[in-house]
């Protein structure tokens, strides 16, 4: 009998651990992008009056979805259909493009993982904006590749400056969400039509459109499928209402969508899901409807900020980032005030960006508790200057 030695299995000591991870994994921070409100009300014991900090749509799914989820929930024994067939065929037929240059994932944040999953080896650079979305960082960083960072200029994401690094560094990938989270801002679709085709020979652009919805229609560029270096994501869990069932698209080149069945989880999104967001994509007077109410709420949240002598952003979003008109020490000392008095808000994570608030458009109850909230905030935090 052959004997195997165990002593690999062994824990040898502090920091030693009985298994054996990859030197990457080894090397990466115990960290996630976001500390969700849920645990935060388990902190604090309470659940929050209003939840306007994570851009979600109070304003819920169409009354359709609900119905469909209702009607296939006692089918959830199967499996999905891995190939999504009918809710690709039914988004390509949306937006009028052929069927082979449409993907659908776990979410745009599904998606951004296995593209960095596809492009990224260790030490390859990333080009993507300080202060932007932290999720996609971390599958970046995931997959041992090299952040290059480019400062916003005056509020929105610079898309020259991300040109120009991803060409001086070589990148594999780079970065752009239009409108942007975390300030609202967007660029024009002429400029972004620009951006596409300036890339860098041997770069993808990954265009993150996750609130384009909520955007003008001259916002968001016509889509391109013969560009082999743009990918463009959108989801349901936006202005459709559906964070909590993650379902999200990627159009682009025909080539580059083929990339993803070689990753993918092909039965990451579920029966019910595909149900579901089917039900959303057919409902559009529902969509308009609820993209009309997240203006108003948009308007609301600005005359809030105004009552209380702040200034706003406008935002192209489906949220409103609040200037408190001091630094990020201060907006934090604001936004601990707003989780105290139970409203869950958040603020970008960079300077200058965090000398902002970001509040969720949400129902009238929501943003009254926030109306309430707020002046005792900002009150408690000018204090302990």
């Amino acid at each position: 009998m052959r004997v195997v030695s165990s002593d690999w299995l062994t824990p040898r000591g502090k920091g030693m651990t009985s298994y054996r991870v990859t030197d990457l994994v080894s090397g990466l921070p115990a960290t996630v992008p976001f500390v969700g409100p849920e645990a935060q009300e388990r902190a604090q014991g309470r659940v929050f009056d209003a939840r306007i900090g994570a851009n979600e749509n109070m304003f819920g799914p169409s009354p359709d979805v609900i119905e469909a989820i209702i009607q296939t929930a006692g089918d959830a024994w199967m499996y999905g259909d891995p190939e999504l067939h009918e809710l690709r065929h039914a988004i390509a037929r949306h937006h009028e493009i052929p069927v082979e240059n449409v993907a659908i994932g776990e979410g745009i944040d599904g998606l951004l993982g296995y593209f960095s999953r596809i492009f990224i080896e260790p030490g390859d650079s990333v080009v993507t904006s300080a202060g932007a979305y932290p999720t996609f960082n971390y599958h970046v960083v995931g997959y041992g590749g090299k952040l290059e960072s480019i400062p916003y200029r005056d509020d929105h994401e610079d898309i020259e400056g991300l040109l120009d690094r991803a060409a001086d560094v070589k990148a594999k990938l780079l970065y752009l969400a239009n409108p942007d989270n975390p300030m609202g801002t967007w660029s024009g679709a002429s400029a972004v039509d620009s951006m596409m085709s300036g890339i860098p020979e041997g770069a993808v652009l990954l265009l993150d459109e996750a609130y384009g919805e909520f955007a003008d229609a001259d916002t968001l560029p016509a889509f391109d499928i013969a560009n082999e270096n743009v990918l463009r994501f959108r989801t349901f869990s936006k202005a459709y209402g559906m964070a909590g069932i993650r379902v999200g698209y990627v159009v682009g080149h025909c080539a580059l969508i083929g990339e993803l069945d070689k990753v993918r989880n092909h039965f990451g999104v579920g029966r019910v899901a595909q149900a579901a967001a089917l039900a959303a994509l057919k409902d559009q007077v529902f969509l308009t409807n609820v993209i009309e109410q997240v203006r108003s709420a948009r308007t609301r949240i600005v005359e809030i900020a105004r009552e209380n002598g702040l200034s706003s952003l406008d935002s192209a979003a489906n949220f409103v980032a609040i200037d408190c008109g001091a630094d990020g020490e201060f907006a934090m000392a604001v936004l601990k005030g707003l989780l105290r008095h139970g409203i869950f808000v958040r603020m970008p994570g960079i300077a200058p960006l965090n000398r902002c608030i970001r509040i969720t458009a949400g129902k009238s109850q929501e943003l009254d508790a926030f109306a309430r909230a707020l002046p005792v905030a900002l009150g408690e935090a000018r204090a302990a200057q």
